[in-house]
C-alpha cells in the first residue's frame, strides 16, 4: 500500500513510546500517510510519570521544518508539545514559509502524569498568534482553561470555552471532554458553519496515556487525505476508542494504547 498523503509532526519525543512524536508516526503510519517528524523536545518518561524534559534549540527546530519541506512537501502540518515561547516563534515562522493550508494545533501542557510541558510565555503567544493560523485546535479541558481563563464542569462550560476559542482567532475547536465525570465522554466540534457533538462510551481503565496526540494525529491524516473536519474528527474519535478498548495493558503506570488497532495484519505475518 503507498501513502496517501504526506504529514509533518512537530512534536516532543515520548522515551515511553505512548505519546508524543512516537504515538503520532504510529497512528499516522497506521491510518496510511507518510510521516516526517520536527521534534521540539526530548523527554525521559515511562508510564509512571515524567522524569525530565530536554529542549531541542527553537533554531534547529525551525531548520527541520524547512529543510524536510523543502524536499517533501507536506499536505498537513500536526503540532504538538512547543515548551517555550521562542519555540512557538520559530515555528510560526516556518510555516510561513512553507505554506501549508491544513494545520492542527494540539496544545499540549501538562503531561498524563501532572508535569507541566510548557511556560506561561509560551501560552501567550500561542494564544495571541498561532492559534489563528491552524485550521483546527483540540484542546483537552485542563488546556482550555488554561488558554481561555474558564472553569470548565459542564457541556454548557466546554460550549463556551470553544466560542471564546474562536473569539482568539481559532478557526475550528474540537473540544475534548474526556477529564469531565460523566458516564460518557461528550467531544466537541464548533466551527463557523457547523457544530456537533460527539458522544462516546466511557471506558474503565487507566491506559489512556497520548490519547490526545493520537486523536490529533488521526485526524490530520483524515483530513489530507481529503475527509472534511468534522468527519475526520468523528473517524479519528472512534480510532482512538478502538485504541483504548484494545490498549495492551503495559506498563504500570498510564499505559499506552493500541496504535496499531487499525490494521489488518497479513496472514503470512501471522
Amino acid at each position: 500500500m503507498k501513502p496517501k498523503s504526506k504529514i509533518l509532526i512537530i512534536a516532543g519525543s515520548d522515551s515511553s513510546g505512548g505519546a508524543g512524536i512516537q504515538a503520532d508516526i504510529k497512528t499516522v503510519t497506521s491510518l496510511g500517510s507518510y510521516a516526517m517528524t520536527a521534534i521540539t523536545a526530548v523527554t525521559v518518561q515511562n508510564t509512571k510519570g515524567v522524569k525530565s524534559v530536554i529542549p531541542i534549540p527553537a533554531e534547529e527546530i525551525k531548520n527541520q521544518i524547512i529543510y524536510t519541506s523543502k524536499d517533501i512537501k507536506p499536505d498537513a502540518v500536526k503540532i504538538g508539545m512547543l515548551h517555550s515561547s521562542k519555540v512557538v516563534e520559530k515555528v510560526i515562522e516556518s510555516l510561513n514559509k512553507i505554506k501549508v493550508k491544513k494545520i492542527i494545533l494540539d496544545p499540549v501542557m501538562v503531561a498524563k502524569g501532572g508535569a507541566k510541558l510548557i511556560d506561561n510565555k509560551a501560552i501567550k503567544v500561542l494564544k495571541e498568534k498561532l492559534i489563528k493560523k491552524v485550521s483546527l485546535i483540540t484542546p483537552n479541558i485542563p488546556e482550555a482553561e488554561i488558554l481561555t481563563g474558564i472553569k470548565i464542569r459542564s457541556r454548557e462550560d466546554m460550549i463556551f470555552a470553544a466560542n471564546k476559542l474562536m473569539n482568539l482567532g481559532a478557526k475550528s475547536v474540537l473540544m475534548k471532554g474526556g477529564h469531565l465525570k460523566s458516564k460518557k465522554v461528550e467531544d466537541i466540534f464548533l466551527s463557523k458553519k457547523d457544530f456537533k457533538i460527539f458522544c462516546s462510551l466511557r471506558y474503565r481503565t487507566k491506559n489512556t496515556h497520548g490519547t490526545g496526540c493520537t486523536l490529533s494525529s488521526a485526524i490530520t491524516s483524515l483530513f489530507s487525505c481529503g475527509k472534511s473536519l468534522k468527519k475526520a474528527c468523528d473517524l479519528g474519535i472512534k480510532y482512538v476508542n478502538s485504541a483504548i478498548l484494545t490498549n495492551p495493558k503495559y506498563g504500570k503506570g498510564n499505559g499506552p494504547i493500541n496504535h496499531l488497532n487499525s490494521i489488518e495484519i497479513n496472514k503470512k505475518f501471522k
